[in-house]
């Protein structure tokens, strides 16, 4: 995902979203997968719900901000950027992710020359012995203050409901908490476009090991969330964030036909 992030930054104008360290902590890898992308329509409308939903999670984290909100975790943190740019003073960040891939992550920082703020708390977690909840309270997370989490890129490997699980922990932590995720739908609720992107992502991830297992209806999936207790509750497709994003571009940088959809929920 750091790959399509940093080609963004190479190849298209304007940026949707805006992350210059993605080339650095890429390296040579981000010029290395240029030639396919201008090429492939599946590739470039890939790009661009990557870069939508880290744009959409960002854009929803300055709204907690606004609001008071002071923590940040981000859960799967793989290489994800925020912590090295955080424009915001007085927010914390927990990067919360398997010990062995933070370890990988600090090795690639000292690199490329990343420093780390003084504002981020590395949280490692192995979930064969631990839930995610144990790594942050270790970390120094504070239950006590109102919380947002950003959650991409994994649900849709993980059973449903270890998912609803998640979600329902961030919430029970503190009523208060708020959470982005993104997930995938059925693929029978798909069009030929977008069965053909999921099959052929799908056949990727399993010749890697890790198939998709979860996916969900979204009425479903909302109606899961005010049963937890989540009060306010957005879902958004390639549709809304085609207009929300991407309305007046002149290239083919779209995302439309996407298998994935990002939800924001919030006590």
């Amino acid at each position: 995902m750091a790959e399509r992030r940093a080609a963004h930054q190479l190849l298209d104008k304007p940026l949707v979203f805006d992350d210059p360290l993605a080339v650095r902590i890429i390296g040579r890898r981000a010029e290395a997968n240029l030639p396919e992308q201008p090429k492939h329509f599946v590739a470039a409308r890939f790009r661009a719900f990557i870069v939508a939903r880290s744009r959409f999670a960002e854009d929803e984290l300055a709204d907690a901000v606004a609001r008071g909100v002071k923590q940040y975790v981000v859960l799967g943190a793989g290489l994800d950027t925020f912590a090295y740019r955080n424009p915001y003073s007085d927010l914390r960040v927990f990067e919360v992710d398997h010990p062995a891939t933070q370890a990988w992550k600090r090795r690639r920082l000292t690199e490329v020359g990343i420093t780390l703020p003084s504002s981020m708390t590395f949280a490692p977690v192995d979930f064969e012995r631990e839930t995610f909840d144990d790594g942050l309270r270790a970390a120094g997370l504070d239950e006590n203050v109102p919380t947002f989490f950003s959650w991409l890129g994994v649900t849709m490997y993980l059973e449903t409901s270890v998912v609803l699980g998640t979600l329902r922990a961030i919430y029970e932590m503190n009523s208060a908490n708020g959470v982005v995720f993104d997930y995938a739908v059925p693929r029978e609720t798909l069009g030929f476009v977008g069965r053909f992107a999921l099959d052929r992502l799908s056949q990727k991830v399993k010749k890697a090991g890790e198939p998709f297992v979860g996916f969900f209806a979204p009425g479903a999936l909302v109606a899961s969330l005010k049963d937890i207790g989540y009060t306010h509750v957005e879902d958004v497709g390639s549709r809304e964030l085609d207009t929300r994003y991407f309305a007046s571009r002149a290239d083919s940088l779209h995302p439309r036909g996407q298998v994935g959809r990002l939800m924001s929920a919030r006590g």
